[in-house]
């Protein structure tokens, strides 16, 4: 794979199989890349899809700390970027139960990095990266700093001391946005994409078939990708099926969505 950053996530999926199929949770594995938005079905016991599909693949990939993804990282293989909207979800959870001015205080210093964030919006990759060492860095040290502080004053096996440990496990591997224009500061553009998933799912329920959830996978990856640039699917799909029998196997890259204009 020649791209240099992979922004992934995942979500469940029922499936009602035949009794020849195992019945139960399926997981939909969401990657996002400069061009080219994939999904892919997969059982979700198994957690080798997500590494298969990207094997030899060693730029940086955003994820949100899911086990499935562990087997990208490590030496000779991708980088992980954490997401810190799942770190502030978790503080989120625990000021709406228990109004804790600590996870108000973290919450807000949250808030201080997605101001620098949308100042930096549209500006260049070296643009983003110096902005972000001089406005977000003191910020983020900061919180990081802070955070230590806090977690020897409360309870070990509180939600707030967990929610502590828990950014404090993921900062370091956030941290490589400071330095890095390319990079996000969450997985937010994969986390929006699949989200007509989960829509979907609350509206037809399950999906037939483990075969069923594989073309689905194709489905989705199809009408995504158009999306992503800017090319209405149903138009696009209805003039693809109309020329690909005729069109030669070594040019289907022509046929690809960012390749084509409407007649």
């Amino acid at each position: 794979m020649g791209i240099r950053l992979l922004l992934i996530s995942q979500a469940p999926a029922q499936i009602q199989s035949p009794a020849t199929e195992i019945s139960g949770d399926r997981k939909v594995t969401n990657f996002v890349r400069a061009d080219i938005k994939e999904r892919g079905w997969r059982r979700s016991a198994p957690t080798g899809y997500p590494v298969n599909h990207s094997s030899g693949y060693k730029g940086t990939v955003h994820a949100d700390g899911y086990a499935g993804f562990n087997g990208l990282f490590g030496e000779d293989k991708a980088s992980e970027q954490a997401c810190m909207v799942h770190v502030r979800r978790k503080f989120v959870e625990v000021y709406e139960a228990q109004g804790s001015a600590i996870a108000k205080e973290v919450i807000e210093r949250i808030a201080d990095l997605y101001r620098v964030e949308k100042e930096a919006r549209g500006q260049s990759p070296q643009e983003r990266a110096i902005l972000r060492q001089t406005k977000a860095k003191p910020v983020f040290d900061d919180l990081e700093d802070w955070q230590q502080l806090q977690l020897p004053k409360i309870s070990g096996k509180t939600p707030l001391a967990q929610a502590i440990r828990y950014a404090l496990g993921r900062m370091p591997k956030a941290r490589a946005y400071l330095s890095n224009g390319m990079l996000e500061l969450d997985n937010n553009i994969c986390e929006r994409s699949i989200r007509p998933i989960a829509l979907g799912c609350k509206n037809y329920l399950f999906m037939g078939s483990v075969g069923g959830g594989k073309a689905a996978a194709v489905a989705y990856t199809l009408i995504e990708t158009a999306k992503m640039n800017g090319v209405n699917p149903e138009v696009w799909l209805t003039w693809v099926l109309t020329h690909v029998a005729d069109h030669k196997i070594n040019r289907i890259d022509e046929l690809m969505p960012w390749n084509w204009t409407p007649e």
